[in-house]
């Protein structure tokens, strides 16, 4: 492992590098960190170079201190970095809203992917009512914090908790260090980001779904749904996970992975 930095607009992006060949950069989601990623590391470098970042304001990336941060900021943020690694071309495996960064960096730079995955991820926006919930959180952290947010948002996540209870505590523990700010910003963006299905439908490369059966937050219904827009779509579902099948069932992820990439770089 190589761990990096670079900079972008204000902050310092941290990330770490594994292994030599195609590129694939691991994005992950909201109120976890670059971690999220480890059970998969050691098995996905042997094959593939892997570019595995903490986003703007979490773990150990500065956040981006300007107004309006998109998801298409972050995106280019994301582009920067290939550019500062002089990749031309990579796959991006997005988690949550490492998934709605994804399909930003799809929507504006089709040309630099090979392919793309959405893990427990939608390229819907925000209806009215997730928008309302979102705020709530907002004003709920204000008021108590991040670590008390965490504490009440992270079991919702797994589709049986109590099985997860040290994964839980080390979630609610390593999110903690980011600030009130940064949640506030990633939320704005989740609520302003537009529908994107269109880059689905439009895509000519490869597109990797990852699905939980028991996802209360990107529910089955939906991610079937937009499973179909792809020309080529690569659909997996995981039988006994929520919103974290890699933390819920690591070994049947990583695999749908690996026969994912296997495809892509024939």
């Amino acid at each position: 492992m190589d761990t990096r930095r670079f900079q972008f607009k204000n902050a310092t992006i941290e990330y770490d590098v594994y292994g030599t060949g195609d590129a694939v950069l691991l994005l992950h989601g909201f109120g976890v960190d670059r971690t999220l990623w480890d059970n998969f590391i050691s098995d996905l470098s042997q094959t593939h170079r892997l570019l595995v970042p903490d986003l703007p304001g979490i773990g150990h990336s500065g956040m981006i201190t300007e107004k309006d941060v998109s998801m298409d900021t972050y995106a280019a943020c994301f582009a920067a970095l290939l550019q500062h690694e002089k990749i031309s071309t990579c796959t991006i495996i997005g988690h949550s809203m490492g998934g709605y960064i994804t399909l930003a960096f799809a929507d504006k730079y089709p040309e630099k992917l090979n392919a793309f995955g959405l893990f427990h991820s939608s390229a819907y926006a925000d209806t009215e009512e997730k928008k309302e919930t979102r705020k709530k959180a907002i004003a709920f952290t204000k008021k108590n914090g991040v670590s008390a947010f965490l504490r009440t948002s992270t079991p919702g996540m797994f589709a049986h908790p109590e099985n997860h209870v040290s994964e839980i505590a080390a979630i609610e523990e390593k999110g903690a260090v980011m600030s009130t700010a940064a949640l506030e910003q990633f939320y704005e963006a989740m609520m302003a980001r537009p529908d994107r299905t269109h880059v689905l439908k439009s895509f000519a490369n490869p597109v990797l779904f990852i699905l939980g059966e028991h996802d209360s937050i990107v529910p089955l219904t939906q991610g079937l749904q937009q499973s179909m827009m792809p020309a080529e779509a690569h659909v997996n579902i995981l039988t006994h996970s929520g919103h974290l099948g890699m933390l819920e069932e690591p070994a049947e992820s990583l695999l749908k992975l690996q026969q994912f990439l296997s495809a892509v770089f024939v």
